[in-house]
């Protein structure tokens, strides 16, 4: 399960909510038959490590990851291996992104120890970008590579301002809005996805307003999001340029975009539309599967996430509407050493695998969105649908507000800061802090973090 775990097996670049690959995510494409959830990986490893022959006159390609990456579970370790007779596939895996990266970090640094393929999370790309590329293959001049096949974001977030790109994007997380229509009919709102895609198009303040209407008739016991953490990560996702600027200088504090997301988070707080957890801890898995939220910010990864928190009787309540803006929550990077031992059968091996096709192929089972926009037309993700969201085009949906996403700055400290607006500031508000004392106590959190 990577992306869905639970265990917060690989903070996201989203901060504060553990972001879980995907964190555990099960299966998005519940219908398909897919959800697994989380805690697929043991820290110990489970494949060959020295990139040897296996033996048998095969060569072992490598691959080191994080959580459930799912290319096991859709089968594309066999293809390859049938398609490549001389080559066996052994990933070492390591359930959680926050033990994985430092070990990451420390092979690249020494140039020592690193396996034919590395993943990289999102949130710990910039800092791979900006310190590491010299010791990562180029993919940009790899054979078979057409970088107009990858978002341009995607791309983007890879790529070193001199133009080398360090990594080959497999998924992304377009953010929409997930919601209980069985609430929101209670609670009077309407319940078309489209009609409630009306209610906060453009706006995110729209979104706290709809749920200022939504608790005036909500049913007893529940609020209309799940959490602040979830809420300011989908604002601050939708934003070109929120704890970064351009040039690498760190802006949190000054970028008006930041003090925004965190001020209309604080105000629905106050109010009482969001829930007082902390995601993808055990008290906010209860309120999942109590029904106790109507609204969550969802990548499609969180559907996996909210079938294996539900009880049976929560299938199909869900649906899915356009976020007020277009945002992205996850994704990861596949990379090739150059000192690996096999370094062009692992550029082959990448380039093969995060092709629009293989990307197809994996969110048919495994839920993780394509990068890939030529995968979008295929009927894995034109026909996609989820359990818990009956006929919702959940692939349309998503493809939709991929294309649309920011490029986004992004810092090699992002996830420290957006740990300390969560769990440090806007959580506080639901316990009796006023948004200026949680504003303070989250930027002096943060900066001591960034002096270590």
């Amino acid at each position: 399960m990577r992306a869905f775990t639970l265990p917060p097996s690989r903070l996201r670049s989203s901060g504060g909510t553990p972001i879980v690959r995907r964190a555990v995510v099960l299966a998005a494409v519940a219908s398909l038959g897919a959800g697994l959830l989380a805690g697929c990986a043991d820290d110990s490893g489970n494949g060959a490590s020295d990139g040897s022959s296996d033996g048998k006159g095969k060569t072992t390609l490598t691959l080191g990851l994080f959580g459930t990456q799912g290319f096991k579970e859709a089968g594309l370790y066999t293809e390859y291996e049938k398609l490549h007779p001389d080559i066996k596939i052994a990933d070492n895996v390591v359930e959680r992104n926050e033990n994985y990266y430092p070990a990451l970090l420390n092979h690249l640094t020494t140039n020592s120890g690193l396996q034919d393929v590395q993943a990289v999370e999102v949130g710990n790309i910039a800092e791979i970008v900006a310190t590491q590329a010299d010791k990562l293959v180029d993919m940009s001049k790899v054979s078979g590579v057409d970088k107009s096949k990858w978002l341009d974001w995607k791309w983007a977030q890879a790529t070193t301002k001199d133009g080398r790109t360090v990594g080959l994007g497999t998924d992304v997380g377009p953010m929409a809005i997930c919601y209980r229509k069985d609430l929101f009919e209670k609670a009077g709102l309407p319940t078309d996805r489209e009609e409630v895609g009306k209610l906060w198009a453009g706006d995110w303040s729209k979104l706290v307003d709809a749920g200022e209407k939504y608790k005036a008739k909500a049913p007893k016991g529940t609020t209309f999001m799940d959490s602040p953490g979830g809420l300011i990560n989908a604002i601050l996702s939708s934003e070109k340029e929120k704890f970064y600027d351009s040039s690498g200088k760190v802006t949190y504090k000054t970028n008006p975009a930041v003090k925004s997301a965190f001020d209309l988070t604080a105000k629905a707080a106050e109010e009482g539309l969001v829930g007082a957890q902390t995601q993808f801890q055990p008290a906010w898995d209860t309120t999942i599967a109590n029904s106790k939220f109507a609204t969550v910010a969802c990548p499609p990864w969180m559907l996996g996430y909210i079938k294996g928190k539900s009880k049976p009787e929560s299938a199909g309540k869900w649906d899915v509407a356009a976020a007020p803006k277009s945002g992205n929550w996850g994704g990861t990077f596949l990379a090739v050493p150059k000192s690996g031992k096999h370094v062009k059968e692992a550029q082959a091996f990448i380039t093969w695998l995060t092709a629009p096709e293989q990307q197809a192929k994996l969110f048919k089972v495994q839920g993780s969105f394509p990068s890939a926009p030529s995968a979008y037309s295929s009927s894995a993700v034109t026909s996609a649908k989820n359990e818990m969201t009956g006929d919702a085009p959940i692939g349309t949906i998503f493809a939709k507000a991929a294309q649309s996403s920011p490029v986004q700055t992004i810092g090699p400290k992002d996830q420290i800061i957006q740990q300390g607006l969560t769990d440090n500031g806007v959580i506080l508000v639901t316990k009796g802090k006023s948004p200026e004392e949680a504003w303070n106590t989250a930027t002096k959190t943060i900066d001591n973090n960034l002096d270590k």
